[in-house]
C-alpha cells in the first residue's frame, strides 16, 4: 500500500489551507495523507503538470479564474485516472451533478463536516487503489490463468494474517494456493467469554466462482456464530442461508470448533470436511470423532450434530483441508491421514508453527515436482502447558 497519498486541494478560501492541515494533522501526522493546496483551477493545473505524482484532487466548484467544473475536464486531459472529489454548497445539485457528469467520484458539502470529508478520502483512496491494480492486471485478465489469478488475491485477502496468542494458547493458519485455485479458508472468532471459534473449509469448484462463494460462506458463518449458539446450530443455519438461490450449485465442507480456556473443551459440528487430529506431547496423533453432516449448500433443512473432546495442556489441534492429506507424487501415491500420524511420531512439533511447518514441508517433500492439484491449508491450535 502506498503512503503517505498526495491529495490536491484547490479552494479559494484563505482559511481552509491552516484550517485543513489541523483537522488532519492525525492522518498527516501518522504517513496516510500529504496535502498541496491551490486557489483556482488554472493554479491547479499548474501543480498537476509539475508533479506527477498527485494521487487524487478535492476542488471546490465556485472559484475564480478557472472554476471547479472546468478544471474536471482539463485534470483527465493531464491524467484520466485521478479520482476528484468536489466541494459544494449543501443545495447545489445541478453543479453537483454536472460534477458527477464529469467524472468526479465523490462529493462533499459546506460547511466542510472533516469526519466525513475523512470517510470520502478513504473511500475514493480504496477505489483508487482497486482501479490501480484493475489497470496493471488488465491484460493479464484476458486470460483464464489470470483470471484464477484474481480468484487468489480474493481469497487471499480475506483469510487472518495476525493471530492473537495467550499464556494459554497460540493459533497459527497457513493456506498454499494452487495453480488450479479451488475455495479453502480458515478464520478465527473471537466469541464471548473468552471463548474462541476456528473454522476451515474448502468450497467446490474453483476460479472466480469458488472465491466469491467462499467469501459469502466466511462471511455468513462469522455472523452465525455471534452469540452462544453451538457448532451445530451454526452450521444448519448457514446451510439454510448458502441453499436459498444457490443457482451455481456450488457447496463448501465446513470444521467449525468452539474452544473453551476454561475448561480445555473443544465443541465442533462437522459440515463433510475432513477429521481434525489432535496430536499429543509424545507425539501420539489421534483423529477426533465424525458428527455426520454433510456439506453445505447441498440440501436445505439438514440438521448438525455436535460432540465435545477435551484437550490436554500441550495437546495440538490440526484443522487442515484434502489438500494435505490428496496430495499426490509422480506415482500417482496420495499423501494419505497415515503419513500425518507418522511426521508427529518421529518429531513432536512443540507448538504450532511447528507443527504447521512439518505438514507443508512434508507434503512439499512427499510431491517433489508433481504439480501442485488443490490448496494445502492448516489451521492449528495449541493449548499450552503450564509453565513451571
Amino acid at each position: 500500500m502506498q503512503h503517505p497519498y498526495k491529495i490536491l486541494v484547490v479552494d479559494d478560501e484563505p482559511d481552509l489551507e491552516p484550517l485543513m492541515l489541523q483537522r488532519m494533522r492525525r492522518h498527516i501526522q501518522a504517513g496516510h495523507y500529504t496535502f498541496l493546496f491551490a486557489k483556482n483551477g488554472l493554479d491547479a493545473l499548474e501543480r498537476l503538470n509539475q508533479d506527477k505524482d498527485i494521487d487524487m484532487v478535492i476542488s471546490d466548484i465556485n472559484m475564480p479564474k478557472m472554476d471547479g467544473l472546468t478544471l474536471l475536464g482539463r485534470i483527465h486531459e493531464i491524467n484520466p485516472h485521478i479520482p476528484s472529489i468536489v466541494i459544494s454548497a449543501y443545495d447545489d445539485m445541478k453543479n453537483i451533478r454536472t460534477a458527477m457528469n464529469r467524472g468526479a467520484f465523490d462529493f462533499v458539502t459546506k460547511p466542510l463536516d472533516f469526519g466525513d470529508l475523512h470517510l470520502t478520502i478513504d473511500r475514493t483512496l480504496t477505489h483508487l487503489r482497486e482501479w490501480r491494480e484493475a489497470l496493471a492486471s488488465h491484460d493479464n485478465l484476458l486470460t483464464l490463468q489470470n483470471e484464477l489469478n484474481v480468484a487468489g488475491k480474493i481469497q487471499q485477502s480475506i483469510l487472518p494474517t495476525r493471530f492473537h496468542e495467550t499464556s494459554d494458547y497460540q493459533i497459527v493458519g497457513q493456506m498454499d494456493p494452487a495453480r488450479n485455485l479451488g475455495g479453502d479458508f480458515f478464520d478465527v472468532l473471537h466469541l464471548q467469554n473468552g471463548r474462541i471459534g476456528l473454522v476451515i473449509a474448502d468450497v467446490s469448484d474453483k476460479g472466480v466462482p469458488a472465491a466469491l462463494f467462499m467469501m459469502c460462506s466466511r462471511t455468513l458463518i462469522k455472523s452465525a456464530a455471534i452469540g452462544n449458539r453451538g457448532p451445530g446450530d451454526v452450521l444448519c443455519t448457514v446451510n439454510n442461508l448458502l441453499c436459498d438461490d444457490n443457482d451455481v450449485a456450488m457447496f463448501v465442507t465446513v470444521l467449525y470448533a468452539v474452544y473453551d480456556p476454561k475448561n480445555g473443551e473443544l465443541t465442533y459440528a462437522n459440515g463433510g470436511h475432513n477429521a481434525p487430529l489432535i496430536v499429543h506431547a509424545d507425539g501420539r496423533s489421534t483423529l477426533i470423532p465424525m458428527t455426520g453432516g454433510i456439506a453445505l449448500g447441498v440440501m436445505p433443512d439438514l440438521q448438525y450434530g455436535q460432540e465435545t473432546v477435551t484437550l490436554s495442556p500441550g495437546d495440538i489441534l490440526m484443522l487442515y483441508t484434502d489438500g494435505v492429506t490428496e496430495a499426490m507424487n509422480d506415482e500417482d501415491q496420495q499423501f494419505g491421514i497415515e503419513r500425518l500420524h507418522e511426521i508427529f511420531a518421529a518429531s513432536p512439533p512443540k507448538d504450532s508453527q511447528e507443527c504447521n511447518t512439518m505438514v507443508f514441508e512434508a507434503v512439499k517433500a512427499f510431491a517433489g515436482d508433481t504439480p501442485q492439484s488443490d490448496d494445502i491449508t492448516c489451521l492449528t491450535f495449541h493449548r499450552k502447558e503450564a509453565e513451571t
